[in-house]
């Protein structure tokens, strides 16, 4: 079992899917920058190291990273998982963790970075939206995505609608392609993403219909 990492602020969600899917991985530690974050919660229900670092303890947001990364290590985890963690992290720590760091966010990227993606996409008239996990990498939002999932956007729809659509694909996509990063069948190399030592031309794109295992198959 390959252990990982992860870092989370908010309520967990995405955590709990994780340990409860985890299958070639298990989770070594979670840790937050939010005192009383569900995550932490969550971790320690279920026996797993939680740790709150407070940014405010830190002069700076190096420092701050050097104390992540120190905590990662200590627990020996081998790859980084982002489950809404709303800290930029710094270009060192990232760099450090290239190609090992992965994230999940709530639109198809490109499209809407950043925050308050649902609303951006009902806005805009989009017939669909979903999630992307993606490598991350310096380039905020931006780094190789490995797999979206798609959601219909339909009549009558509102902000919580949409979220909870998303969320729900978001957890069943994130333990999948976590378990291809622990498997090492998916990587990142300088040519882009790769899927048992294939480039990708495209991110892996699945819906609430599709069986995950025939994906990667």
């Amino acid at each position: 079992m390959v252990p990982i990492a992860v870092l989370a602020s908010g309520h967990g969600t995405n955590l709990q899917a994780l340990v409860d899917a985890a299958r070639d991985y298990r989770v070594a530690c979670v840790i937050s920058d939010r005192r009383g974050a569900g995550a932490l919660a969550r971790a320690e229900a279920d026996g797993i190291p939680a740790t709150f670092v407070d940014p405010a303890a830190f002069p700076d947001r190096a420092s701050f990273d050097t104390e992540i990364d120190r905590l990662i290590n200590a627990h020996g985890a081998r790859f980084v998982v982002l489950a809404g963690f709303m800290r930029i992290l710094g270009s060192a720590f990232v760099h450090t963790w290239q190609g090992k760091m992965v994230n999940v966010h709530p639109s198809l990227l490109p499209k809407y970075r950043g925050l308050d993606t649902h609303r951006r996409a009902l806005a805009a008239g989009d017939c669909e939206h979903g999630a992307s996990v993606h490598f991350v990498t310096d380039e905020l939002d931006g780094g190789p995505v490995i797999l979206q999932a798609t959601v219909p956007l339909r009549a009558g729809d509102d902000v919580a609608s949409v979220a909870a659509r998303v969320q729900a694909q978001e957890h069943r996509v994130y333990p999948f392609v976590v378990q291809l990063l622990a498997q090492q069948r998916v990587t990142l190399s300088p040519d882009g993403v790769l899927l048992d030592g294939r480039r990708i031309d495209a991110p892996l794109r699945v819906d609430a219909a599709t069986d995950l295992a025939c994906v990667a198959a």
